[in-house]
């Protein structure tokens, strides 16, 4: 991989989402650590690790902003740590953080884990399947997934957590339209949608409440 076009892609990332130096830091050891794992577990697609900063790392580092006050949140399908580990390590000086990570993939697991270690961001992994990780959880303030499931099922699995009070933010690509009309066949939605930074036809898709018809 060319390192002088990641580097121009990091220093892109951290000017649409700019962090402290001592979270860069630690953004730097994860993704230092992400690369050697992607060897021999597809973390990522491998056709986005040139962008990875902009893509994967700003991608979930702007959706921080729009909870600026939560400190509890849990992450469906953590996968590579997206959105989750990366918004942790951008909360590890924040008092009483934490992040739930599930991700029922033992080698995906297995590198949350070591990524958490190495940047000692406030995570808990959970490598269970999504059904059964929302008992252990609890209430959090925030419910969030990126790339897992359309938005009817991606409500269905953020359900337990909605219903206890949380509020979800999704980052969405240019369907969510179509989206959130099949939504709402069998759900009544309020939320709100916000342009990506990162995406020009993304969306950040803000749910403040969903319950079944």
């Amino acid at each position: 991989m060319n390192t002088r076009s990641l580097e121009a892609d990091r220093a892109r990332a951290l000017e649409l989402v700019p962090v402290s130096h001592e979270t860069a830091a630690r953004l730097d050891q994860f993704a230092e650590l992400l690369l050697r794992w992607q060897r021999a577990v597809q973390l990522v697609a491998p056709s986005t690790l040139p962008k990875l900063w902009t893509r994967h790392i700003a991608d979930s580092l702007q959706l921080i902003a729009h909870a600026p006050d939560a400190k509890i949140w849990v992450d469906l399908g953590s996968g590579g740590g997206f959105p989750g580990l990366v918004i942790a390590i951008a909360l590890t000086e924040r008092a009483g953080a934490l992040v739930h990570l599930v991700e029922s993939d033992a080698r995906k697991a297995a590198f949350l884990r070591e990524a958490a270690r190495l940047t000692h961001a406030p995570v808990k992994v959970h490598a269970a399947r999504i059904e059964s990780a929302a008992e252990q959880i609890g209430a959090v303030d925030i419910v969030t997934a990126r790339a897992l499931a359309p938005l009817p099922r991606l409500l269905e699995l953020a359900q337990p957590f909605l219903r206890a009070g949380a509020r979800a933010v999704f980052p969405k690509g240019q369907h969510l339209d179509e989206e959130l009309t099949e939504a709402a066949k069998s759900w009544m939605i309020q939320s709100r949608i916000l342009p990506s930074l990162t995406d020009p036809s993304g969306k950040i898709l803000i749910i403040e409440s969903a319950t079944p018809r």
